[in-house]
């Protein structure tokens, strides 16, 4: 008995709830209660426990009566707050464009004016109101003191120097190009020693580079004291004979006459006595002595051999002076590079590399004094290199070498900053009641320290500088308002919440301070939903708002709108993913690009931190990437949730590898082959007609996949078989509601393959409330017959909406005329043996389909299309124009006669 009563009672209130669910529901107003649904799950819940209590068996008959209290009490309430929410709803349903525009000046207002909220009423450099004194003894940091005292140090710390291996790289191919040079030279001097028997290096140095005025003299005395040598050994035959020995080249000289007095011969010049140089007397002495160890002949060879080595010299040191290498004139001597014997040379070359690699990897600062560079040379070439050759070897590193040490920037930095961060605060202790500041006296930056400290810093809401800025976002908004009245896209409320939302992320990742914020993301994401327009139109007006609201670089700005206006313009020309991909990579280039044009344009790219400039550049332009890459992977959700169609989407909606098409075309093969030849005709209407042709195509694709609900219900998926209308239905309203019923199956398709709303719209409105003739006519026969029938027009209407939109319109028109075009072709018929096509005129034709139109205009099912009446005529001519290209006559070829063998097989 309890049962039965408790269960009459649950019974009774649930079915109050299910009656008030249903109507709140036909009335669209439950699903729209944000607190429907947890209302419902507090009852729910409460029932729940009231059952528990009771199937527990507690017989208290209070307790039950006060849960059944508490639960109509619950019911009621939950009555009550959900018809105040539907109301409220109602309201804000009806004026939800307001709402949104509402919410979206707000919202703007709020994240852009954000530091408006805490601004301070003192201010540095203000007069204080009143005297302010400090409530507390505390100490403070002075952080002015602090921060100079730290940049102090920051300054006095050691710089770090690196090694600048392309100076060291430079330095070695320097000196390496003189070193060949010398090496030239002594080439063609040839040879040093170049005799080694007995003549001594010194001999030879001086033989090889004596004047030639000495040098004769010396052949002279030779001679001569070979002439010297016969007499007194031997006979007047041999010096009455001329002297053989001479320079090679040269005419023999006469023998030398005792010098006579002034007074004989005073025409005549006395001749040049070389016996005081201690070279000249020193050559002749070995020359002498090899003659007397050897021969006649060996003396003759070795003088002639003397006279080329000379020759050779003397080109060498004419070389030398024309040398024109850097630095050349002033590092090599004749005297010091030629004097250098071959081993000399090559120790002097080795040593001076040793030298070199050692002075480099010690390094050389810049403005290192000159004495001092010196002094480390001369050190290092005392050990490598002979004596005879330190100031050749000298001369040439100091041709050559320069500071090698360049300042390591990021070490530097580093070790400042340690150093800065070991300097501890500077602290000013303030005591009780002292005055931080007098009455009328400016707030200096300490004293608003200390005020700050003490939290006597005034803050407040600067609701005039507020106003100002929402005044200038609600006329941004008003702008938005009208460019949008004056596009071709028609927004709904979810397209502008999704506009509202992109908007928002620009200045929302500002304030969180990320300076590369999502310009290219909004640019291409609003430009590839909504068109070109709308998205340079949002970015337009948000440059010059965020420009005057926010602290931000003026040349981040620019690269950013540059990137977002380069997205707004080009994403929805775009047709596939690997393009709106490399419109990100153009986009990136684009940031980078404009930021370093504006920072080059004012002149901070060739200041000490160019290196910096650039790395910016380069982030900015990673930012661009990346803030594509990020709009890339969120469109398709986008789409999904807030139901767009895009180009690319659209173009893989009509891929004919989609499952519900790939099944039309298996189970319905006439009605796809149907849904082809409506769809090129519609194409070629829209794109005459400036409409969106890839919304039209796929459109066209789904608009009679209802007809796999029921295919042989339909004729031309009949193959030429019995119609089962004919021979099974035999009932007009029955054959009717299949008809009908494609666009209701159709549209159950459609939902539960998450199509676009926009692509679910061709489904019923291609039909619109047509009038289904075929089996109206047979019912208004039946009728006739039959009195007791009567036929209502509606049993044989679709249920419509008519074309909502001008590309509705054209597949609708499409739809209707191509069955007629079909029936055109299908009157070229085969008469007997002689094959013959019965000519249907072009203007047959275009009678046909303008009447079609007319008859579609007349049942005013194009009223809403925004197709217009001149426009008939223009979709009829291309309509015939397409089918033309598709039926165009062929040659008739003539019938060849059957062999023999082919009659007899």
């Amino acid at each position: 008995m309890k049962m039965q009563q408790f269960l009459q009672f649950l019974t009774q209130q649930l079915t109050h709830w299910r009656r008030q669910y249903k109507g709140l529901r036909r009335k669209g107003k439950l699903m729209r209660s944000p607190k429907g649904k947890s209302h419902i799950r507090e009852l729910l819940r409460t029932m729940f426990k009231n059952i528990f209590l009771f199937l527990s068996k507690t017989n208290d008959k209070s307790n039950r009566r006060k849960q059944e209290r508490a639960l109509r009490s619950k019911i009621k309430s939950v009555k009550t707050k959900s018809s105040i929410c539907a109301v409220g709803l109602d309201w804000a349903h009806e004026q939800r464009y307001s709402v949104i525009l509402a919410i979206a000046l707000v919202s703007l207002t709020g994240i852009i004016g954000h530091k408006l909220y805490n601004q301070t009423q003192l201010q540095v450099g203000h007069p204080a109101p009143q005297t302010i004194t400090a409530p507390y003894t505390d100490s403070i940091e002075d952080q002015k003191k602090t921060e100079a005292k730290r940049k102090a140090v920051s300054k006095s710390s050691l710089q770090v120097l690196m090694l600048d291996a392309r100076m060291n790289e430079q330095i070695n191919e320097n000196l390496q190009q003189l070193l060949d040079d010398g090496n030239e030279i002594r080439a063609v001097a040839g040879a040093f020693p170049f005799f080694d028997p007995v003549l001594s290096i010194s001999t030879q140095r001086y033989l090889r580079s004596c004047p030639d005025l000495e040098w004769q003299a010396l052949l002279l005395a030779v001679e001569n004291s070979k002439n010297q040598q016969k007499k007194g050994t031997g006979g007047t035959a041999a010096s009455s004979r001329p002297s053989s020995i001479a320079a090679p080249n040269q005419e023999r000289q006469p023998r030398t006459t005792p010098p006579k007095s002034d007074s004989q011969s005073p025409q005549k010049k006395e001749p040049v006595d070389f016996s005081q140089n201690t070279d000249f007397t020193q050559a002749v002495a070995e020359l002498e002595s090899y003659r007397l160890t050897t021969s006649e002949k060996s003396l003759s060879l070795l003088i002639a051999q003397i006279s080329q080595t000379r020759q050779r010299y003397t080109q060498a040191t004419a070389k030398l002076l024309q040398l024109e290498t850097v630095g050349s004139e002033a590092v090599y001597e004749e005297s010091l590079l030629l004097d250098l014997s071959d081993v000399e040379w090559e120790k002097t070359q080795m040593g001076i590399h040793q030298s070199t690699e050692r002075i480099l990897t010690q390094g050389i600062p810049q403005g290192l004094p000159k004495n001092i560079l010196q002094d480390a040379v001369s050190l290092q070439l005392q050990t490598f290199v002979p004596e005879s050759a330190e100031t050749l070897a000298k001369n040439l590193l100091l041709a050559v070498l320069k500071p090698n040490l360049q300042k390591d920037e990021e070490q530097t930095r580093q070790n400042a900053q340690k150093a800065a961060a070991g300097v501890p605060p500077v602290m000013v202790k303030v005591r009780h009641g002292e005055a931080i500041v007098k009455r009328g006296e400016q707030i200096s930056a300490w004293n608003f320290e200390v005020l700050e400290h003490y939290h006597l810093i005034r803050r407040e809401v600067k609701w005039q500088e507020l106003l100002k800025l929402g005044g200038v976002i609600a006329i941004a908004i008003g702008i938005f308002v009208w460019i949008e009245r004056h596009i071709d896209y028609e927004l709904r409320q979810r397209d502008r919440l999704l506009v509202l939302l992109l908007t928002l992320s620009v200045p929302g990742v500002i304030v969180i301070g990320l300076p590369y914020t999502t310009w290219s993301a909004l640019g291409l994401l609003l430009g590839s939903f909504y068109g070109p327009t709308l998205g340079l139109t949002v970015v337009g007006l948000l440059w010059p708002i965020l420009g005057i609201s926010l602290d931000m670089s003026k040349a981040a700005l620019l690269a950013g709108v540059g990137g977002g206006i380069l997205g707004s313009y080009i994403a929805q020309r775009l047709r596939s993913r690997e393009e709106l991909a490399l419109l990100g990579v153009a986009i990136a280039l684009t940031q980078g690009g404009i930021y370093l044009i504006v920072k080059i344009l004012i002149g901070q790219v060739f200041g000490s931190i160019w290196y910096i400039i650039l790395q910016e550049a380069g982030l900015f332009a990673l930012s661009g990437l990346g803030w594509s890459v990020v709009a890339l992977g969120l469109s398709p959700y986008l789409e999904k949730v807030f139901d767009l169609v895009t180009p690319i989407r659209l173009a893989e909606l009509a891929n004919p590898n989609r499952p519900l098409l790939k099944r039309l075309a298996t189970e319905t093969p006439g009605t796809f082959q149907h849904t082809l030849l409506v769809a090129t005709l519609a194409e070629a209407a829209a794109k005459e007609l400036g409409c969106n042709v890839e919304l039209v195509r796929a459109g066209t694709l789904y608009h009679d996949i209802g007809k796999m609900h029921d295919p042989l219900g339909f004729i031309e998926n009949q193959m030429g078989g019995p119609n089962k209308h004919d021979t099974e239905i035999k009932d007009p309203w029955k054959s009717a509601e299949i008809i009908k019923k494609h666009v209701t199956e159709g549209l159950v398709m459609a939902r539960k393959h998450l199509l676009p709303t926009a692509i679910q719209a061709f489904i019923p409105e291609h039909q619109g409330t047509m009038l289904i003739a075929y089996f109206h006519h047979q019912a208004q026969q039946m009728a006739q017959e039959d009195p007791s029938l009567t036929v209502d027009d509606a049993d044989f209407r679709y249920d419509g909406p008519i074309p909502q939109s001008r590309e509705t319109g054209i597949v609708m028109l499409a739809d209707s005329c191509e069955a007629a075009l079909r029936s055109l072709q299908a009157s070229a018929k085969p008469l007997g043996e002689k094959r013959s096509l019965k000519d249907v005129s072009t203007e047959q034709a275009l009678t046909m389909l303008n009447n079609i139109l007319r008859a579609k205009w007349q049942e005013n099912q194009l009223v809403d299309s925004g197709l217009t009446r001149e426009e008939m005529s223009q979709i009829a001519q291309i309509f015939v124009d397409v089918w033309q290209q598709f039926h165009h006559k062929r040659i008739a070829y003539p019938k060849l006669k059957a062999s023999s063998t082919g009659r007899n097989s």
